[in-house]
């Protein structure tokens, strides 16, 4: 069905809807909503409207039990334990009571339980907050409150001043003048300027009472749900006929009404179905370089446990055959059992016995872990800015360690580089430059703006020149150009205490604007269609005919203005290669504002072209009619307005220029790769597309710095997404604005900074700063420490867990391979969650080899973790041989002492109970003692671990040995009176000492070499990179011609599609105020840029 028959027609339901658009909202009809189904799975059917009631929690009291003990053992490590507690469930097979892997997995299970409970909690208890906030209902012919959770598709809501949107809204009408509606999306994207919404001029005019609203039967069609926050496509049907929507109607969900009193909506989208609940959730787990090795790492071990446990079934089943019979107090025979079987069952026996040979608690201690180290980031003061009140913040707590292992730095250069602090500094109008009288800033004058009551004191330009010819009004090229500053932009002005206030879209803008406000062109207010400036203290009133807006493609954005007289003109501002592009041919001044470009190119500066045209009236008649036209299209709405847009913007006669001065970066190469292929196939452009991106990868990290030109936020992205797939690094993306959160996702990590372009960067970003120069401390030395910690926290807990396992091997060889454990039951059981466990804890969390300071003067220090020194599979084996050769010392100098032997006082030291308590104090001390010699700086809080583990172990010892528990429960604790024993021989303690000092030579031996060598090396490049002369080098001013196809200056608009739609549909300020070509002209800004240099793949935009 056409539009035109669409629109002279009532029966609604003969519209054929396109695919996209499936979802029908009738205003005014709860009991439409609540009965429509679809299908779900089969035959089963459910809602298609979903209520607004929302839950993010995860568990309730039925189900938090059962569904957290699944989350967990979706671990292999917790899942492993679990079937060992069932193994030792079944009693042909187990060697160990189920208690000893049953308490210390509890344990650990029960910290994560507890971790996920107190989180949910929280959950549950702003669910119930959000839910049960109040709101405005249409109910019959009047307005009642209701619960945000109470809400349906199709129910009218109002809104008042500072109150939530509590679903996605069609806005109807609004109190203000043509009903618009300022919102703050704070809670969305994390923008705090405010933003405009503008409801239809239908539904202004016939639905803004109660009575009108209860009798608005509109129904709208349009897009099913969605998570895209920035574009709608809808149509309202009513009255027989339909109404085009956008975004520019839509008031979504978690929006704040501000500086409104009252406005209307229909909900369209209620709880789970509104766009900012489709977005949540939406996160890419990101894993870090040392994780995904720690997972390898684990099955490794696994594979290990399997092949020792096989070989040690294997030696029993041997022993049994060999052995068995003939020691007829095994009886062996009796069982009945074939050597195979007997095999089978030992297998599973030191499956059981070796169990602790994989870390239980790894992984909580890694999260743990991460989560200390986070705060450390948080709290850091040095990296907290005054002038923001904004410290650094970690939001996310899984990639500490890998922000010591960067390899390349992907930076936006516009508000991160630099402060994208805009200023107005020079400009070339005619093909003369002003504002440059003076090389020296500090000797010029200062243009005295006192004589205009709208100043801004906070401008300053050093050319009176320029201020004495627009007073003089002798070049109607100054006064055009000014006009055009005034006019051509999307800002919003309000009126407070007498003074002008205005918000724009970037900070470009609102730079443009006061610098034409300064220099006596005002901008005062704009309506629905006209826009009121103030020239030299004349104010005229233009009309706004058409306003085609900036986006990132466009780069430029034009307005069609009429005067009082009833000429009509275009003024355009953009990106200089794109307004070069329309100029006419025979356009003045071309070449002097090309060599204003390079001398604002050569001073750092940013540039921005405006140019304008006369518009035949009979012609805009025209084109106005097929731009209305295209306005009202669902399908390919966008590509026909911007075809319309490149039709008008042609032959352009006149053209401006501006600039962001920005500081000069030393041995920084700039180059642009342009290549033509010619393809005879699909394969052979997938071939040569991929040579190309390689030689592209491989000729970008020969470079110093790299600087890639007007790039899209998809093309940033997809810069990082090919360095981490030709390269073996780890990737760090920095940006400020919108347009760098895809390249912040996209890399290992990204880093938001809370600038002039709102917050959305550093809502998708894992790490938040303040300024740019922060990044240094963020990875020189929290990276590194970080990456430090947690190698050795692995390290460390790898070499405990083998030793501790190893020895068990040893003990099965004097055993008759029979699955008999060397160690008591109970120490089995606290090993892991008690004896070493806190100080390798603190270890991780504590640990520094080298102060910040050293750190940041020597960063040649950073190298250990860019090339993933510390823990890899060679530090692996070496771990691995260093359990297995510490395990040899702690069994056989105990067994070799014990042999035969009585203490002092004539009482055998040497059977099974005195041996296994004698190792287990030697593995417990050892290991406690490995630690004290990784830490490389001591504190209060590891001295203390250390006491407290080994008193741990004694009090836990004797108490475990004593007599009280053994007649409580003979079959529980078995080693009566061990430990009294034999810890008041001599024999044995010299046993302990001997086996502790063979154990820790060769290891001292080894450090000490290490450390000698190493802090030769560290130390040479420490002094030498502390007395490195810096070489000071005058960079002189370049020289070059660009063409049409080479320049590299850009406007940096937002990003984001601007208001200009908003502001020719509708009023955009609550008063009106009555009214009243141009020569090359260029303008400049200028930016300050923060101190230090970074060695970074920067992207220019």
């Amino acid at each position: 069905m056409t539009t035109s028959e669409c629109s002279n027609s009532n029966n609604f339901e003969t519209f054929q809807l396109r695919k996209d658009q499936t979802w029908e909202v009738r205003a005014n009809n709860r009991r439409y909503h609540t009965q429509v189904k679809e299908p779900f799975f089969l035959c089963f059917k459910t809602r298609k409207y979903a209520g607004n009631e929302i839950k993010t929690s995860k568990y309730n009291v039925v189900t938090f039990l059962p569904r957290n003990l699944f989350e967990q053992f979706q671990r292999v490590a917790n899942f492993y334990y679990l079937l060992i507690v069932i193994l030792q469930a079944v009693p042909a097979i187990t060697t160990l009571p189920w208690y000893t892997t049953m308490i210390p997995l509890t344990f650990v299970l029960g910290i994560t339980a507890v971790k996920d409970l107190i989180d949910d909690i929280a959950r549950h208890k702003s669910d119930k907050e959000i839910n049960n906030r109040p709101c405005d209902v249409l109910v019959g012919k009047s307005f009642t409150i209701a619960k945000w959770k109470e809400l349906q598709v199709g129910d009218v809501v109002c809104l008042k001043k500072d109150d939530f949107v509590p679903a996605d809204l069609f806005l109807l009408s609004s109190s203000e003048p043509n009903s618009l509606c300022y919102v703050e999306t704070a809670e969305i994207d994390g923008e705090t300027n405010l933003k405009y919404r503008q409801a239809l001029s239908v539904t202004h005019d016939e639905v803004n009472t109660v009575v009108q609203l209860a009798r608005f039967d509109g129904r709208i069609i349009c897009e099913k749900p969605n998570c895209d926050l920035h574009s709608f496509t809808g149509t309202l049907f009513w009255k027989g006929q339909e109404f085009s929507l956008d975004n520019e109607q839509i008031l979504l969900r978690g929006c704040r009404i501000r500086n409104t009193e009252k406005c209307y909506g229909v909900v369209l989208f209620a709880g789970v179905d509104t766009k900012i609940m489709k977005n949540s959730g939406r996160y890419i787990l990101k894993k870090t370089r040392i994780e995904r090795l720690m997972n390898r790492v684990v099955f490794l071990v696994l594979l290990i446990l399997a092949g020792l446990s096989f070989c040690l079934a294997a030696g029993g089943a041997a022993w049994d055959e060999k052995f068995g019979k003939k020691a007829p107090y095994l009886d062996v025979e009796s069982e009945n059992f074939s050597p195979g079987y007997r095999g089978f069952l030992s297998f599973w026996g030191y499956v059981i016995i070796l169990n602790s040979i994989l870390p239980m608690s790894l992984y909580v201690t890694f999260e743990l872990l991460h989560v200390v180290q986070s705060f450390f980031i948080n709290w850091d003061i040095k990296m907290y800015c005054d002038e923001r009140d904004s410290p650094a913040k970690a939001r996310t707590t899984t990639l500490n360690e890998e922000l010591g292992q960067i390899k390349y730095i992907f930076s936006d250069k516009t508000g991160t580089l630099t402060q994208n602090i805009m200023t107005f500094k020079k400009c070339s109008i005619g093909g003369r430059i002003y504002g440059n009288q003076f090389d020296d800033v500090k000797n010029a004058k200062v243009v005295d703006f006192s004589w205009n009551t709208f100043a801004d004191e906070k401008l300053k330009f050093y050319d009176c020149s320029l201020l004495e010819l627009i007073r003089s009004g002798d070049d109607p090229g100054v006064h055009e150009f000014f006009k055009l500053l005034a006019v051509c932009h999307t800002v919003m002005v309000e009126a407070k205490d007498g003074q002008l206030t205005y918000q724009a879209a970037s900070p470009d803008e609102e730079a443009l604007v006061t610098a034409a406000r300064n220099f006596g062109y005002v901008f005062l207010s704009r309506t629905q269609d006209t826009i009121t400036i103030s020239e030299l203290g004349v104010q005229r009133t233009y009309t706004v005919l058409a306003m085609l807006d900036f986006n990132s493609f466009r780069k430029r954005m034009s307005v069609i203005l009429e005067d009082s007289e009833g000429k009509i003109k275009l003024y355009s501002k953009g990106a200089d290669a794109v307004i070069y592009e329309r100029l006419c041919p025979n356009c003045p001044h071309k070449e002097s504002t090309q060599m204003a470009l390079d001398y604002f190119a050569a001073e750092t500066l940013r540039t921005l072209c405006l140019a304008y045209k006369e518009v035949e009236e009979s012609y805009f008649k025209d084109w106005n009619q097929r731009h209305h036209k295209a306005s009202v299209i669902l399908q390919n709405r966008g590509r026909l307005l911007d075809e319309l847009y490149e039709e008008i913007e042609r032959d352009l006669v006149n053209k401006f220029t501006r600039r962001l001065k920005q500081s000069k970066r030393k041995k920084t190469s700039c180059w642009k790769l342009r290549t033509v292929i010619h393809p005879k196939s699909r394969e052979e452009v997938d071939c040569e597309e991929e040579a190309h991106e390689r030689a592209f990868v491989e000729l970008a990290c020969l470079c110093k710095s790299v600087i890639c030109c007007r790039v899209t936020p998809k093309q940033k992205a997809m810069v990082v997404q090919l360095v981490k797939k030709y390269k073996n690094a780890i990737t760090l993306a920095i940006g400020d604005g919108a347009n760098d959160v895809n390249m912040l996702k996209t890399a290992h990590i990204g880093v938001g900074i809370s600038g002039q372009e709102g917050m959305q960067a550093v809502l998708s970003s894992d790490y938040s700063l303040a300024q740019f120069r922060y990044l240094e401390r963020l990875l020189l030395v929290h990276g590194r420490w970080s990456y430090l910690r947690i190698c050795k926290f692995l390290r460390y807990f790898l070499y405990k867990t083998f030793t501790f396992s190893f020895v068990q091997i040893w003990f099965a060889f004097f055993c008759g391979f029979s699955g008999l454990s060397v160690f008591e039951k109970w120490c089995i059981s606290f090993y892991k969650v008690a004896y070493s466990w806190l100080p390798v804890l603190l270890l991780g969390a504590l640990d520094q080899d080298v102060s910040d300071k050293l750190i940041t003067k020597c960063p040649k220090l950073y190298k250990i973790g860019q090339c993933n020194e510390l823990f890899n599979y060679r530090i692996f084996l070496i771990t691995l041989f260093h359990g297995l050769l510490s395990s040899v010392v702690i069994f056989f100098i105990p067994y070799g002492a014990f042999l035969d032997t009585t203490g002092k006082d004539g009482v055998a030291v040497s059977d099974y109970q005195s041996l296994s308590t004698t190792i287990g104090t030697a593995v417990v001390i050892s290991v406690n003692i490995e630690v004290m010699l990784e830490i490389s700086y001591w504190t209060v809080p590891t001295v203390l671990s250390i006491i407290i583990s080994l008193a741990l172990y004694f009090c836990i010892t004797f108490l475990t040995q004593s007599t009280f528990l053994t007649q409580l429960a003979p079959d529980m604790f078995q080693f009566h009176g061990a430990a009294l024993n034999i810890f008041k021989q001599p024999y044995v303690w010299l046993t302990i000492l001997l086996t502790i000092a063979v154990n820790f030579i060769p290891s001292i031996t080894i450090r000490l070499i290490w450390r000698v060598f190493h802090s030769k090396t560290a130390g040479r490049a420490t002094y030498e990179n502390l007395n490195k002369t810096q070489q000071t080098s005058n960079n002189k001013a370049t020289h070059f011609r660009r063409g049409s196809t080479q320049r590299r200056s850009a406007y940096a608009f937002s990003q984001d599609k601007g208001y200009a739609d908003l502001i020719t549909s509708g009023a955009s300020i609550r008063k009106k105020r009555p009214a009243s070509g141009t020569n090359t002209i260029t303008n400049a800004f200028s930016q300050s840029m923060p101190e230090g240099e970074t060695d970074v793949v920067q992207e220019r935009f």
